[in-house]
């Protein structure tokens, strides 16, 4: 825990920037019946059934002292998927970034082993050495900022039913698009003293 919040308190470095990565799914739902438009005094109306149509998977990236946030639509979540995400933000979003501050939760597939089940061993190590490796503590996933980001998409952008990946693609973009023109950022306020305070019952006693 305080290795990343020691994280969240270096100064912007455009050389070492800090991105943030969690993932989510989604899934995707149909209506069976065409919705009953809104009209004055009557809100918008949905039948209660509809197709199910799958899932997706979302991988948030997201910049917080850049403004910048980026989110992949997948079919999967898998070890590859992950690493070609990673790949992308070294080698697209971030290509003249010395290092990539790059702060996680432990899922299983957040790992240096899974670049090399997507890559030749070179490429794997290529990558590798791209990343500064930070996580969050077990059951503090809340600590990851891209957790907070994704809460912001849901709410603002997932809290309906999208009817198959293609619109959901359309949509995240367009919703991607409109807070990366803000430039919204993170107001991150919780530091290595609050938490000393505030969660003294996770510490040793000595």
């Amino acid at each position: 825990m305080e290795d990343v919040l020691a994280v969240y308190t270096r100064p912007r470095d455009a050389n070492r920037p800090l991105v943030c990565l969690d993932e989510t799914s989604k899934q995707l739902l149909a209506e069976t019946r065409l919705p009953i438009a809104m009209k004055p005094g009557r809100p918008a109306r949905f039948d209660y059934e509809y197709e199910r149509n799958g899932t997706a998977n979302l991988f948030m990236l997201f910049a917080p002292l850049e403004g910048w946030r980026h989110v992949k639509v997948a079919d999967r979540h898998t070890a590859v998927e992950y690493a070609h995400v990673l790949k992308d933000l070294a080698d697209l979003h971030f290509a003249d970034a010395t290092t990539i501050v790059l702060v996680q939760d432990n899922l299983n597939i957040h790992c240096k082993g899974s670049l090399y089940q997507a890559f030749p061993p070179a490429e794997a190590r290529r990558l590798v050495e791209r990343f500064e490796w930070h996580y969050t503590p077990k059951h503090g996933s809340w600590l990851d900022l891209a957790e907070s980001e994704l809460g912001v998409l849901s709410s603002q952008c997932l809290d309906r039913r999208i009817p198959d990946k293609q619109t959901l693609i359309d949509e995240v973009a367009a919703w991607v698009h409109d807070r990366n023109a803000d430039h919204a950022t993170a107001n991150w306020h919780f530091t290595t003293p609050n938490a000393r305070i505030k969660l003294n019952h996770l510490y040793p006693s000595i």
